[in-house]
């Protein structure tokens, strides 16, 4: 039987940055039964002790953090000594190790990474941008963007689109129906451009077509999730991208995230040729 851990993520900010390496630390065990409750902007001992003091009821708890203020870091040790909680610190060495590297003291300062700064406003651009071009808007003005994706209905083209504009490209989305039609001035200056081709197994979007229209009354299910049609459409789209030399990726066993890193490779190859 696997025990269960009750995991206390503090953070002295908004706790993004442990969210997301927590969520790479418990994707290397198959076997990680655990609750997780997160404390954002933890920047007092008094906050400290809450947490410790529920943390003590459960169970195998365990601590992870990101605090950069020296200080309340080794309160946090402490108090989790005497308590007998394991305690990580996710941030504190490598801080310290480019301390020393780069002869300079860190600031540590708590939010220092979300000034309001240039790139800051680069990403506000390319989340506006990309959500007013998105699933086949304003497809004229695809010279104003970092990446066009084109794709058959279901191939995380919107997500992904999102994700890459929070990491501040701007991007626009055209979905390949038959009413939905790529301007021709596309294909035609497409070597000046990143296009990337987004496809997918047919029986897999057949599934996720069904739980679509399920939600979505007024569609048109036969057609919609029929595996031979979807197949069709695939390939018309493959024979699409292939004369035009258009990068194809196949997100059918992808992340949203493994699918822009991707796109930001190809973004970068094209960006540097």
């Amino acid at each position: 039987m696997t025990n269960k851990y009750q995991i206390f993520l503090i953070s002295d900010s908004t706790g993004e940055t442990l969210d997301r390496i927590f969520l790479a630390l418990q994707s290397q065990f198959a076997n990680f039964d655990y609750e997780k409750k997160e404390f954002v902007f933890t920047r007092t001992e008094q906050q400290i002790n809450k947490i410790i003091k529920e943390c003590k009821q459960k169970e195998n708890g365990i601590i992870l953090y990101t605090i950069v203020d020296t200080k309340l870091t080794k309160y946090l040790a402490n108090e989790s000594i005497k308590n007998n909680i394991p305690c990580f610190g996710v941030l504190g060495n490598l801080i310290l190790s480019f301390s020393k590297l780069l002869n300079q003291k860190a600031i540590h300062k708590p939010s220092a990474q979300h000034v309001l700064d240039k790139d800051y406003y680069k990403r506000i651009e390319a989340i506006q941008f990309t959500m007013s071009h998105d699933d086949g808007k304003k497809t004229e003005d695809f010279f104003a963007a970092d990446i066009i994706l084109l794709g058959v209905s279901r191939t995380s083209k919107t997500p992904t689109s999102i994700y890459l504009a929070n990491r501040g490209y701007s991007t626009l989305n055209i979905p390949l129906v038959l009413d939905q039609q790529i301007p021709e001035a596309l294909e035609k200056e497409s070597k000046k451009l990143c296009v990337v081709g987004l496809v997918a197994d047919p029986n897999r979007l057949s599934e996720i077509r069904k739980t679509r229209a399920n939600v979505n009354k007024s569609i048109d299910l036969k057609n919609y999730t029929d595996v031979e049609k979807i197949r069709n459409e695939v390939e018309k789209s493959k024979k699409l991208f292939k004369k035009n030399n258009w990068p194809i990726i196949d997100v059918t066993r992808r992340s949203v995230e493994e699918t822009a890193a991707s796109i930001l490779k190809i973004f970068e190859i094209k960006r540097n040729k």
